[in-house]
Order: structure tokens, then C-alpha cells, then sequence
């Protein structure tokens, strides 16, 4: 009678156990989508409408790409407003600042899209050096008298923009916003993908960051990687399949541990 008992305890406490995992593994509810540099939060709509279809509470971060203090604090501003665990999606620039804002408790995964994961003390500016992108051999990017980054608007389709028609991003480059060079020069702190697991999104024909250091950041930070053909460094506009499915991946699991 006795071994009946502590089998059927054990069995009790197997199964609160399981339950409690299941709980705890449940899909995270809380998207923060962070765009990147000449580009606003705009952009993000073709990825927003399917994560919105699919039932997630998703925010779009607009943060004012003037210096990097300021961008993390608009986009911390907007995880403190999150009610519980957020997956942090950062495009381009947008990783290095999901990297430092990542850190936050309510942060449980992160989601790079062709877009920094910078080490601790890195900078984009030496990193493109260590892995030059197609744009650095054009001079394509423009500096104004007051120290703010743009693309040469007639070189934005085909450097950052190949794979949208022409209209659209025609659009964009002339509906770009600047962004401080000092922001490429930041350094990192502390890495929250050190911590927290991660998923990167790698644009095969980007010619703004190299795919090749876009695949070192992965493999770097173990993230569970996507690899997409033929896509320009707006890939979260012209593949949002894609990427959504991506970001959908990263709230079902990011809760079972890196």
C-alpha cells in the first residue's frame, strides 16, 4: 500500500510538473517590431498586418535615429509598455539597439533581420570594415554639414531597396530619414543575445550589411537562422512571409530555453 502511495504521489508530481512546463512554454502574446537606419517604422506594415491576422499584440517602435542613447530609450520606452514576455525584432541598425534594449526582463527573445548583433565594445563602423558591404565601394552614402548619414537617393533602389518595385522604393529614398554617423560608431554593452536565444534572418543579396557578417552574427549568437534568396536589405518588405513566420517561430519557443 505504501509503494502504491509514493508511485501515485510520484505520478501527481509528474504531472504538475509537465503542466507547469507547459505553462511556462506557453507562445509569447508581445511583438516590438525596431526599425533601422534612413528607413521609419513604416516599413514594417507587410510583416505587422500577418502577425496582427495571426493574433499577436505587436507594437512598432519609431525611435528618432539621432543618437544611440537616444533610439534605445524610445524603443525601451515601448518594451516598459508591453504586458508581459516581448520578442524584440530589430532590422539593420535596429539589432544594435534590440542587442542593448534586449537586456530587459520582459525580453525573452530576439529577432535579427539582416541587421547587427554586435559583441560587447563593437561598433558597426569596424565590423563593416572586417566584412565590407557592396555600398562601401560605390560611396553611396552621403554625410549632411550637421554630421546625418543618407543614401545618394538615386542609388537607394538597387543598394537597399532591389527587390521592391521601383515606385516604392523610389519612394523610400526620397522619404528617408537621416540618421546621426555617431550611431554607427556606438559601442556595445553587455549583448542580451548572450543570454537570450535568438533568431536571424540572413538577406542573401544585401548590399547594405554582408551576408558574410550577417552569418557570423548568427552562428556567433546560435541563433536559429533563416537564409532568404534574393533579398535586398528591405527583406522584412519584400519577403513578410517569410520573416513573419521567423518572428512567429521565435514567440512559440523562445519561452523552452536557449
Amino acid at each position: 500500500m505504501k509503494m502504491r502511495f509514493v508511485a501515485a504521489s510520484l505520478s501527481i508530481l509528474f504531472i504538475t510538473f509537465t503542466a507547469t512546463n507547459k505553462a511556462e512554454a506557453a507562445p509569447v502574446h508581445n511583438i516590438v517590431l525596431v526599425h533601422g537606419a534612413w528607413v521609419n517604422g513604416s516599413g514594417w506594415k507587410p510583416v505587422y498586418d500577418i502577425l496582427k491576422k495571426d493574433g499577436y499584440n505587436v507594437s512598432i517602435a519609431e525611435h528618432p535615429l539621432t543618437s544611440f542613447n537616444d533610439d534605445v530609450t524610445a524603443v525601451k520606452r515601448i518594451v516598459d509598455m508591453q504586458d508581459g514576455p516581448t520578442i524584440l525584432v530589430g532590422h539593420s541598425y535596429g539589432g544594435a539597439i534590440i542587442t542593448d534594449v534586449g537586456n530587459d526582463p520582459k525580453v525573452v527573445g530576439l529577432v535579427y533581420v539582416a541587421a547587427h548583433a554586435l559583441d560587447e565594445g563593437e561598433t558597426e563602423v569596424a565590423n563593416s570594415k572586417l566584412y565590407p558591404n557592396a555600398t562601401s565601394k560605390t560611396h553611396d552614402v552621403k554625410k549632411t554639414a550637421d554630421g546625418f548619414l543618407y543614401l545618394e537617393p538615386s542609388k537607394y533602389p538597387q543598394d537597399f531597396a532591389a527587390d521592391l518595385s521601383l515606385p516604392q522604393a523610389e519612394f523610400e529614398a526620397n522619404a528617408q530619414e537621416l540618421t546621426a554617423a555617431s550611431v554607427f560608431d556606438s559601442p556595445t554593452g553587455h549583448p542580451a543575445w548572450k543570454d537570450k536565444p535568438s533568431w536571424f534572418a540572413v538577406a542573401m543579396d544585401d548590399r547594405i550589411i554582408s551576408p558574410d557578417l550577417e552569418r557570423m552574427y548568427a552562428k556567433r549568437a546560435h541563433s536559429h537562422t533563416i537564409e532568404v534568396a534574393g533579398a535586398s536589405h528591405s527583406v522584412y518588405e519584400s519577403h513578410p512571409k517569410e520573416i513573419a513566420a521567423l518572428i512567429e517561430d521565435a514567440a512559440n519557443h523562445a519561452l523552452d530555453g536557449k
